[in-house]
């Protein structure tokens, strides 16, 4: 068997990922998200950057034989090459332990001592995320913990490279004798066969190509994990109490629970196991109102498309309601390249000025949070700026404070299809929005950029169709 990097990063990620990209059916492996490929081809960019600035060696070998391609790298690091791209790090099974194997992004030349001489190398990884996180330091310290094998010396160092170009150096004192604890961990589960207990964690399992199969499975078993507020650590909190079911979890009552958990919490875990074993939605206890949903003859729905490592927010969507005539339309401000960014700005306040009393719905504190931000990027007076801010209204704050509903996840989508809405186009999310914009300023396909809009409309409309819900359900239930 042979241990790499790859399902280390994996299993320190997630340890039911690991074991099925080891013994997982391929054909309930999904396809690499669009997404994850451009994040990769970004990767490869921000490496190649580095790459054209310096001086490398690099071990070339037919793929998979790893043992030439770590004889390759040890000759480069006798022969002191500055710096070494995916260099080859390999050590041999023995009897009680699989072979192990690490590629690091780089290997550096520093001062010091080690078999080859008065150097030695440390790794450097260039890694996709813009924070040093637990898997990313992990492998480092991995990747060091071979080196030291290969040099005969412990680096001095490991470090990272986020994606913003910032580095991150690694404890390796801190990190090695952890590394060595997942690396027995994981060895011990992929020997054994033992499949880990399956757990749909949302930011976590969005990129995985596991997901799908994951999410059937523990939708058969009716998977507390699927309740939203059910974090890996409360899940572990409710095992300890025998909280395993929905029933249970609705059923629950126990001051010792209300003191783990805290009384909110916990009642909010037992509301949301309530909604989704009936099947219908319930007013939040202890809701008390946060006034009364506003209507109005005209009524602004609005969505933002943005792309973060652009730092640019390119499409500004804004849904116009009369309800006195019964009629919408919709309004796509879009730039088609970024230096349009300020042009789309203008247009947006040009619109709902023209509308000095309609209130703004939207969802999450994104839409606000650009507002501010491109009041800031592109200046307007704060007489301009504060009449507007105070005219939005945050769906997403206004359901989870005032209702339960019987769904997995407080996301629009999943809100709106609840409630009867439906996308004209299946399986699309704003990452797919993120894609097809990067592909459009490449190639300039129009159908990408009309794909967007009629996205961006659907959530306008999908913001209005909640509102709709929401306000006739807390009508309803206002006496209560």
């Amino acid at each position: 068997m042979l241990l790499t990097d790859n399902l280390l990063l994996d299993y320190k990620r997630c340890q039911r990922r690991a074991f099925l990209n080891r013994y997982g059916q391929p054909s309930k492996r999904m396809p690499e998200r669009e997404f994850l490929q451009k994040l990769q081809r970004e990767n490869q960019k921000q490496i190649d950057a580095i790459l054209t600035e310096c001086d490398y060696g690099e071990p070339r070998f037919a793929p998979g034989d790893w043992e030439e391609g770590a004889g390759q790298t040890e000759d480069l690091m006798r022969q002191g090459a500055d710096l070494i791209y995916k260099g080859v790090l390999f050590w041999a099974a023995t009897p009680s332990f699989p072979a192990l194997l690490g590629q690091p992004t780089f290997l550096k030349k520093m001062p010091g001592t080690s078999r080859f001489g008065d150097w030695h190398y440390i790794p450097i990884n260039v890694k996709l995320g813009k924070r040093p996180k637990p898997e990313y330091k992990a492998v480092g310290a991995f990747h060091a913990y071979l080196l030291a094998q290969v040099q005969g010396e412990v680096p001095s160092g490991s470090r990272l490279v986020l994606r913003d170009g910032r580095e991150y150096q690694v404890a390796l004192s801190n990190w090695l004798p952890r590394m060595e604890q997942v690396l027995s961990d994981c060895n011990r589960m992929l020997q054994l066969g033992l499949e880990p207990e399956v757990f749909i964690s949302r930011q976590r399992c969005s990129l995985c190509q596991w997901q799908e199969a994951c999410h059937v499975l523990a939708q058969s078993q009716q998977h507390l994990s699927l309740v939203p507020g059910v974090t890996p650590s409360r899940y572990e909190q409710l095992q300890q109490f025998g909280i395993i079911s929905l029933e249970h979890l609705a059923a629950m009552s126990s001051p010792q629970i209300d003191e783990v958990l805290g009384v909110e919490i916990a009642l909010q875990l037992q509301q949301q196991a309530q909604s989704l074993l009936e099947g219908k939605p319930l007013l939040r206890d202890g809701f008390e109102g946060l006034g009364r949903l506003p209507t109005s003859a005209i009524e602004l729905y609005f969505d933002i498309e943005a792309e973060p490592d652009r730092d640019l927010d390119y499409l500004l969507g804004v849904l116009v309601r009369d309800r006195v005539t019964q009629s919408e339309r919709f309004y796509p401000f879009l730039a088609e390249v970024p230096e349009d960014e300020g042009v789309i700005w203008q247009q947006f306040l040009d619109l709902v000025e023209r509308y000095p009393q309609a209130p703004i719905f939207h969802f999450s504190e994104y839409e606000a949070e650009t507002i501010e931000r491109l009041a800031l990027r592109y200046p307007i007076p704060i007489a301009r700026l504060k009449p507007l801010l105070e005219r939005l209204i945050d769906l997403h704050y206004w359901t989870t404070q005032s209702v339960i509903v019987p769904v997995e996840s407080y996301s629009l989508k999943s809100l709106a299809v609840w409630v009867g809405f439906e996308w004209r186009d299946r399986g699309v999310n704003g990452e797919s929005a993120v894609c097809w914009y990067d592909r459009w300023l490449q190639n300039g396909d129009r159908a990408l950029l009309n794909a967007i809009v009629r996205y961006n409309e659907d959530d306008c409309r999908a913001t209005r169709y909640l509102k709709d819900w929401l306000a006739t359900f807390l009508s309803l239930n206002a006496a209560r």
